[in-house]
């Protein structure tokens, strides 16, 4: 199939930004998974919520997701996804020189999560660096502050980790959030290599302001109070109608801008690291550029929407299944609250 170039939907407020990648190289050279061991499945969720399997599957694709004890926090699953990638990689932590943590839902408002993440690795020297409020987009935009990094000299990796836990944002009895969201966390190494023509090759961002996916709760316009937690204001609330409509429309369009931005064609690049929200926005968007299924790797059907952590948990899965060849084109791609959306298009060396 091949490739449709699509016309940008004009919208008030809109930011858009297309970009050409940068001339240092550097590649994947590890990844980590860590899933919470507590699994909540649709027939679980059923005897909590009005809802039933069937619809769960219709309308999202999920069939199960995992859930974080409640003992633990965001950072310890993203400690543990790190140190996987860390050996994957053979580079112990005290070489890293900045760690970067993706994620909505923090340990706590500061300190950093991305420095208690450093300080549990023993990454001494490392940077640390938090990326939060683009929500599940989260990701893109640290893998793009990374790539740029390691523009640097001095800098020759970075350890980078999206990991959110969104069970404890989302109200145990409402159906509409209930169903989508799981808790895991996925760690990628980026180092600097000598191949030519590896890493960022292009990119595209966009945002426009909604509220239409938002904690309006525990920010200095409505800080926290007995009010604000019994009204239940501390919950992610989300239209999903509109979730749908910009999804379905921004990221195939961020994809296809960056792809042709980097000279290519969507049907020559070898995978399709999205997002995982749902999966007919998948195939929905997917479709709308004749990106052949099995170049996009699905993981939100085990997991559920594991917010910035889903590109990274389908990237996991593909290097760790030795599937990212030397050579191969990728493209990474989310949306998140706000709206902000964006797509990376890379070369592996």
């Amino acid at each position: 199939m091949t490739s449709t170039t699509l016309t940008p939907v004009e919208m008030p407020g809109l930011c858009h930004h297309t970009g050409d990648g940068l001339p240092i190289p550097f590649s994947v050279a590890g990844t980590g998974l860590h899933l919470p061991p507590t699994v909540i499945s649709n027939a679980m969720l059923t005897r909590v919520l009005d809802t039933t399997d069937e619809w769960i599957v219709k309308r999202t694709g999920i069939r199960e997701r995992r859930r974080l004890a409640p003992d633990l926090a965001t950072s310890d699953m993203a400690i543990a996804a790190a140190r996987p990638a860390l050996d994957a990689a053979g580079i112990e932590a005290g070489a890293i020189d900045s760690v970067i943590v993706a994620s909505y839902t923090g340990d706590m408002p500061f300190p950093s999560t991305a420095l208690i993440v450093k300080d549990a690795l023993g990454a001494h020297r490392a940077m640390p660096m938090d990326f939060s409020q683009a929500a599940c987009a989260s990701g893109v935009q640290a893998v793009l502050t990374a790539a740029h990094l390691l523009q640097n000299r001095s800098i020759r990796s970075v350890l980078l980790i999206a990991a959110d836990c969104a069970s404890r944002i989302t109200h145990p009895q409402d159906r509409t959030t209930g169903v989508f969201f799981g808790d895991a966390a996925a760690a990628v190494v980026l180092t600097r290599t000598e191949t030519p023509g590896a890493g960022l090759l292009s990119y595209d961002l966009g945002s426009t302001l909604t509220y239409d996916v938002q904690v309006q709760a525990g920010g200095s316009r409505m800080p926290t109070s007995p009010d604000t937690v019994a009204e239940g204001r501390h919950y992610l609330e989300m239209d999903g109608r509109t979730v749908w409509q910009t999804a379905t429309t921004r990221i195939p369009e961020c994809i296809d801008a960056s792809v042709r931005r980097a000279g290519l064609t969507v049907d020559t690049i070898d995978h399709f690291f999205l997002h995982q929200a749902n999966l007919n926005i998948l195939h929905e968007a997917t479709a709308a550029l004749g990106i052949a299924p099995a170049k996009v790797l699905v993981t939100l059907d085990r997991l559920g929407n594991t917010g910035a952590a889903g590109m990274f948990t389908a990237l996991h899965h593909t290097v760790s299944e030795g599937c990212l060849k030397s050579g191969d084109t990728f493209v990474m791609s989310a949306i998140g609250a706000g709206f902000q959306w964006g797509a990376l298009c890379l070369r592996q060396a």
